[in-house]
């Protein structure tokens, strides 16, 4: 009996697929922050909060009171709570929801999701800012109109970046307990702590004992950031905002990030 010769198998080349660019998971993560009820009614609290905040200056601040100082003074009081807060969310949905067995399958390298989870809430943050200007540069212009003065624009262009600058931090805060907590309650109850009851205390601190006042603006974070929203800092000023967010945003945010490339995601 002959032996019958076996070809061998031919394998036909598997087409490697390219890997999804950062633009794109950018863009899907901006439109995961607009999607459900809350994201949207977080991102349209923005806009309502400006235009209540620029009525209130029009309805109850004395005519003297009327300028694009005080309409910025106001909004930015509101902004500065809300931003954090979609910092927050963006990153705590993928484990409250328990969506991030899905996105960390589909994008395996979760530090890629993270960047475009901080890309799309940094865009958010710098767009969010530039509306809420618009709508106090129009309350200005009829605020204006009804006292019969002629408007005043104190602020320059420098300052409005510093302004811009000091709630683009802020909003990382917000971000950094997110990935450093990864749940949506504490993160918050987080950030109100760190906003609200530790600057009382370094307060206190710093009025009470000599040896902590000089040494506030370099560990006090808020006190530090405070001095972007009065325009432009000196060397000594940048030096403060630098050392202590090292101390607050950079480290803690290092040690999330540890925690979530190495942490199981159920």
């Amino acid at each position: 009996m002959s032996a019958v010769a076996v070809a061998p198998a031919t394998r036909t080349a598997r087409a490697v697929p390219r890997p999804i660019p950062e633009s794109r998971l950018v863009g899907i993560e901006l439109r995961k922050m607009f999607d459900t009820r809350s994201g949207f009614w977080m991102m349209a609290s923005i806009v309502i909060t400006a235009v209540l905040a620029t009525g209130a200056v029009i309805i109850f601040a004395p005519d003297s009171s009327i300028t694009y100082d005080s309409f910025a003074a106001a909004i930015g009081v509101p902004m500065t709570i809300i931003l954090p807060m979609v910092a927050i969310l963006s990153v705590t949905g993928e484990w409250s929801q328990r969506s991030g067995l899905t996105t960390f399958t589909l994008v395996p390298h979760r530090s890629r999701v993270i960047l475009a989870k901080a890309i799309s809430a940094v865009l958010v943050g710098i767009v969010s800012i530039l509306i809420a200007c618009a709508v106090g540069a129009v309350g200005n212009l009829l605020g204006s109109a009804i006292t019969g003065n002629d408007a005043v624009w104190d602020i320059g262009f420098s300052t409005i970046l510093t302004i811009i600058l000091a709630n683009v931090l802020g909003l990382m805060i917000g971000f950094m307990l997110g990935v450093l907590i990864r749940n949506s309650a504490g993160a918050i109850v987080g950030y109100f702590i760190y906003a609200f009851v530790l600057p009382t205390i370094f307060g206190l601190l710093a009025a009470t004992q000599d040896w902590f006042k000089d040494l506030q603006p370099w560990v006090d974070f808020n006190y530090a950031q405070t001095a972007l929203f009065d325009g432009a800092l000196s060397s000594e000023q940048w030096a403060n905002l630098g050392v202590a967010g090292l101390i607050w945003l950079v480290l803690p945010l290092a040690v999330g990030l540890t925690m979530v490339m190495r942490s199981e995601v159920k």
